[in-house]
């Protein structure tokens, strides 16, 4: 390729979805990966056995056939299969009660009993909402076009659930506390616990995605989504290059004008960059002091991350034995016994302790691709949040942990342990290892706490994805709209160089 019009710095799905924008638009684009593959933490290996394969991060896609950033691109018709689960969220506890939600919405309401109906109100107003509030919600701020198309009283509902925790606006909405722990829990995907102020937004948007989109599963492992946006880029001229890390940014008279890889070799860009990175490695890392206010220097300092994560992979010689029917039969599992067993979890987590019940996000991909595992086999997937960093280390800590883990399945499902053939266990250290955008295990790109998100994410004024040197972009998930494989912070970033120029 001859001197492309934009570098796009990283292949995670938000920095191959900023390149299919750019090159739609005419652009010749080059994408620089670091590492050997790309991806990001959107790839698939053998991570415990041979023939066992596992998503080493992202694993399963409410955002996959929903996001106005993916759609337009028509993966499927490149060959990305999704699947999905008769269920798509299950939620057991020991109390023998698994509320379970998903794109079967009679399903859902028999599962949530005397809470049915009000589930059923809240998933038909979202299904006649959906994409107008995704393109609302998803657009480069302060998308005023799509709130006004969303409209003013789904606006106004929307708001009363923003204004809320987790627990206020689940006791406000249910009367059994198996449906109460759904919202809160699917919160704890970031770092928003039951109790925090403005909590609820992030927890129901997840439930709701559950009801229309589903936790959607790709063939073949979310590896399949990583190939398909490159085939994508190439069929349009785009160029993807591993093994290209890069080390500094060079600005020309303020303008971004190429980018030095770490073995010497300086690519000029014509028209734009657009870092899929992390907000604290572009500012801290990549560009000189020069180039960026002290004032931004100290908020990049002060960068508030969110929950690290815990992650283990599974070669199991069969399904996993749920007490639970509807956990037998969804994609997620989310383990937390009630409000307040999620409450303790969220304290311990911010004490800088190892949770002694842990909240545990499980995914069962091969339930419905059979790609993932030999025959008559299953693999398995689950996380949880824990501290970045721990006393003593993590490496000192992780078997006991993963122990722990294990222990709480086989609660809920007895002869788990009984069935598994290998297991592959990750702690915070290895996830940053794995992919330096994950900055002590945060999946999430920052806190998704209400103070670091909308205007000020990553930071005020610089949220509209332009940074301190004009032609340069930050369209990773550090932007809005933040975590969640949905592509909208690398298209809004392309969008905005696109405006840019002209």
């Amino acid at each position: 390729m001859d001197t492309p019009d934009a570098i796009v710095i990283g292949s995670g799905p938000n920095g191959l979805a900023a390149a299919n924008t750019l090159a739609n638009a005419g652009w010749s684009v080059l994408v620089l990966e670091a590492k050997s593959r790309p991806g990001g933490a959107v790839w698939t290996e053998e991570l415990t056995l041979p023939g066992f394969h596992h998503d080493v991060g992202a694993a399963f896609f409410p955002f996959g056939e929903t996001s106005p950033a993916l759609v337009p691109l028509d993966l499927p018709s490149r060959g990305l299969v999704w699947r999905h689960a008769p269920l798509d969220s299950a939620h057991p506890a020991p109390d023998g009660t698994c509320p379970a939600i998903g794109r079967d919405l009679d399903a859902s309401v028999r599962s949530l009993g005397d809470d049915g109906e009000a589930w059923r109100k809240l998933a038909l107003w979202h299904r006649d909402t959906r994409d107008k509030m995704l393109d609302a919600l998803l657009s480069t701020l302060p998308a005023a076009g799509a709130m006004l198309r969303f409209g003013p009283m789904n606006l106004l509902r929307l708001a009363e659930v923003a204004a809320s925790s987790g627990r206020g606006w689940s006791e406000r909405h249910f009367r059994t506390e198996a449906a109460r722990r759904i919202v809160p829990a699917l919160a704890l995907h970031t770092d928003v616990g039951p109790d925090d102020p403005f909590g609820a937004v992030v927890g129901f948007m997840l439930a709701m995605l559950a009801t229309s989109g589903g936790f959607a599963v790709p063939e073949g492992g979310a590896a399949s989504i990583t190939k398909t946006l490159i085939a994508r880029l190439e069929e349009l001229g785009g160029e993807v290059r591993c093994g290209a890390r890069v080390g500094k940014i060079v600005v020309r008279e303020g303008r971004a004008a190429a980018v030095v890889t770490d073995d010497g070799e300086e690519i000029e860009a014509d028209r734009a960059i657009i870092a899929d990175t992390s907000a604290p490695a572009l500012y801290l890392r990549l560009l000189e002091d020069r180039w960026v206010p002290s004032s931004v220097t100290d908020a990049m300092r002060r960068f508030r991350q969110g929950f690290g994560t815990f992650k283990m992979d599974w070669a199991l010689d069969g399904p996993v034995p749920w007490t639970s029917e509807e956990a037998a039969r969804a994609s997620v599992v989310h383990t937390g016994d009630s409000l307040d067993d999620l409450a303790a979890f969220t304290a311990e987590v911010r004490r800088g302790e190892l949770p002694s019940n842990p909240y545990l996000v499980i995914g069962q991909q091969s339930l419905v691709d059979r790609t993932r595992a030999p025959e008559g086999r299953h693999t398995l997937w689950a996380y949880s949040r824990v501290p970045s960093t721990i006393e003593g280390g993590w490496e000192a800590a992780k078997e006991r942990f993963a122990d722990r883990i294990e222990a709480r399945i086989d609660k809920l499902a007895p002869g788990f342990k009984a069935r598994i053939l290998g297991r592959a266990i990750f702690a915070p250290t290895d996830l940053e290892a794995m992919d330096e955008n994950l900055i002590g295990g945060d999946l999430g790109g920052g806190s998704a706490q209400i103070r670091h998100q909308l205007v000020f994410r990553p930071m005020f004024p610089y949220f509209r994805y332009r940074t301190t040197v004009r032609g340069l972009y930050l369209g990773s998930s550090y932007a809005h709209p933040g975590a969640g494989v949905h592509g909208a912070c690398g298209k809004n970033a392309a969008c905005a160089a696109l405006e840019d120029e002209g």
